[in-house]
C-alpha cells in the first residue's frame, strides 16, 4: 500500500469533500449488508455504488437457507415471503435424477429462494438506506485516499462533475469479483488457488413453479465430452428459469472452453424436459469469473477490510458466494462498531482471524475437491457412484451447502472431518 504520492496522489482538479465514519465501496450483497449492521448501530455510513439499481449480475439468484437466515435477521423476511421458495436441490447426471430436501440445521430453515439478482440487490441496498445508510448511485470510488499508510477515504467521480473526495475513519471494500479498489491497496489473488467462470441468461419455461432448484453434474460440450462443471437450473416462478453453467479453472482445458457455447450446449441437453427453446433466450447471458476459497488477501489493513466476493470467499465446491456476502459484511460491521464504540482501531486485525476460524479450513477442503474433480475421468466415476447412492448424496448435500452441524455428529460430519484430515497434509490445498 502506497502513501498519497504515486498511484494514489490527485489527478486533476478534486470538487468538495464529504464525511463519513464508514465508506463502502460497493453496494452489492456484502457492501449493502455491512451497512445495513453498521447503521443499525447508528454509524454514519456511505456506500458508493458504480452502477446504478437495478442491475444485473453474473451470479445465480438461488438464495440458501444460509442467505434466506442473512436475509430475515436483516429485517427482510416479509418482503421476500412471496419469492418463490424451493425445497433442495434435484441432482441429475448419466441418466438419473435424485430429488434431496436441505438437511435440518439448528441455525437455518430448510427452503430457499429464486430471486433475480437486480430485484434482490435493489431491496437489500434500500434496507441498507431505511437503517441510515446514504447511498450514492451511479458513483465510482476511482482510487484510495491514503495517507503515511492509513486509507482514509477515496477519490469518487459522479455521473457529472468533476470528482470529489470522501473522508472516512474506516473503509469496507465491497467492489466484487474483481475489486480493482481492493487492488490498489494490495490485494492479490493466490494463482495457484482454483476460481471459477460462470454464465447463465433467462428462458420462458412452463415448469417456472417447480419447488426444487436443478443441478447437472455431467456437463458436457458440445463434442458431448465430459467438462469439470456443473449446470443449473433456477425456476424463478415468474414464467422464467435462470439457466447457467459454471466452470472450474483445475480443469485442464480450462482456458480453451467457450462458455457461451457450454451454456448452449447444456441448454440443448434440457430443453425438451424443462420445455424451453434453446435458440430464444430472454436476454444476452452474462458471464463473469470469480476467485474462490479465500484467495484474496489480505482481507484487512489498519484502516480497511474486505468483505464478499473482494475478498474471494465464495466455496468452491458450489460457487455459492451470496450467503458468504451477507455474513462477512456483517462479520465486518461487528468488527468496525467495536473499533469505532471503542475508538481503537486494532480490533480489526480481528477481522481476518474471525475469517479464518469460521471458512480457513472448509475452504481448503473445498480447494482440494476442485482439484480432485478437475479430471473428467474423475467427476465422471464420482457422479456414476453418488447418482446411485441417495444416503451419500445426502451427506454430500449437508457438506457442499456448509450446513454441518454443530451439536451432533452424523455421517456427513464424519466424512467431512476425514476430507480435512487429508487438507491438513496438504499444505497448498
Amino acid at each position: 500500500m502506497a502513501d498519497s504520492a504515486g498511484p494514489n496522489e490527485r489527478a486533476g482538479p478534486v470538487a468538495t469533500v464529504a464525511s463519513t465514519q464508514i465508506l463502502i465501496v460497493g453496494g452489492g450483497p456484502a457492501g449493502a449488508a455491512a451497512a445495513y449492521w453498521l447503521a443499525r448501530e447508528g454509524h454514519s455510513v456511505t456506500i458508493v455504488e458504480k452502477r446504478t439499481f437495478p442491475r444485473n449480475k453474473s451470479c445465480g439468484d438461488a438464495l440458501t437457507p444460509r442467505a434466506v437466515r442473512q436475509l430475515h435477521d436483516m429485517g427482510l423476511a416479509d418482503t421476500f415471503a412471496t419469492s418463490h421458495r424451493f425445497e433442495g436441490v434435484r441432482v441429475t447426471g448419466l441418466g438419473r435424477d435424485l430429488t434431496l430436501q436441505w438437511p435440518e440445521h439448528p441455525d437455518y430453515g430448510r427452503h430457499g429462494y429464486v430471486v433475480r439478482r437486480a430485484e434482490l440487490d435493489t431491496i437489500v441496498a434500500a434496507n441498507a438506506v431505511s437503517a441510515g445508510a446514504t447511498l450514492l448511485q451511479g458513483h465510482e470510488a476511482v482510487r484510495p485516499l491514503v495517507s503515511r499508510g492509513f486509507v482514509r477515504g477515496a477519490v469518487v467521480q459522479g455521473p457529472t462533475g468533476p470528482p470529489f473526495e470522501v473522508m472516512a475513519k474506516y473503509v469496507v471494500v465491497a467492489d466484487g469479483a474483481n475489486s480493482r479498489f481492493g487492488r490498489n491497496l494490495g490485494t492479490t489473488r493466490s494463482q495457484e488457488w482454483p476460481f471459477g467462470a460462470a454464465i447463465r441468461t433467462y428462458w420462458e419455461t412452463p415448469r417456472h413453479t417447480e419447488p426444487w432448484i436443478e443441478s447437472a453434474l455431467d456437463l458436457r460440450d458440445r463434442n458431448d465430452r465430459v467438462v469439470p462443471g456443473y449446470g443449473w437450473v433456477f425456476p424463478a416462478g415468474d414464467g422464467t428459469a435462470n439457466i447457467g453453467v459454471g466452470l472450474l479453472s483445475t480443469f485442464r482445458d480450462f482456458k480453451t472452453v467457450n462458455t457461451a457455447h457450454l451454456l448452449q450446449a447444456y441448454v440443448e441437453r434440457i430443453a425438451e424436459r424443462w420445455e424451453i427453446d434453446p435458440g430464444e433466450p430472454l436476454r444476452k447471458a452474462v458471464s463473469g469469473r470469480i476467485p474462490m476459497g479465500g484467495s484474496v488477501a489480505p482481507t484487512a489493513g489498519p484502516t480497511y477490510l474486505v468483505v464478499g466476493d473482494a475478498a474471494g470467499v465464495v466455496s468452491p465446491f458450489n460457487g455459492d458466494g451470496i450467503d458468504y456476502a451477507y455474513e462477512t459484511g456483517r462479520l465486518a460491521a461487528d468488527v468496525l462498531h467495536e473499533a469505532l464504540a471503542t475508538n481503537d482501531a486494532s480490533a480489526l486485525q480481528h477481522y481476518s482471524k474471525q475469517l479464518d476460524e469460521r471458512y480457513g479450513q472448509y475452504f481448503k477442503v473445498a480447494r482440494l475437491f476442485a482439484r480432485i474433480v478437475g479430471r473428467p475421468l474423475v467427476i465422471r466415476e464420482l457422479t456414476r457412484i453418488g447418482m446411485h447412492n441417495r444416503t451419500l448424496m445426502e451427506w454430500v448435500l449437508r457438506i457442499m451447502s456448509n450446513e454441518l452441524r454443530p451439536d451432533e455428529t452424523g455421517p456427513a460430519e464424519l466424512a467431512y472431518r476425514a476430507a480435512a484430515a487429508i487438507a491438513r497434509l496438504a499444505p497448498n490445498a
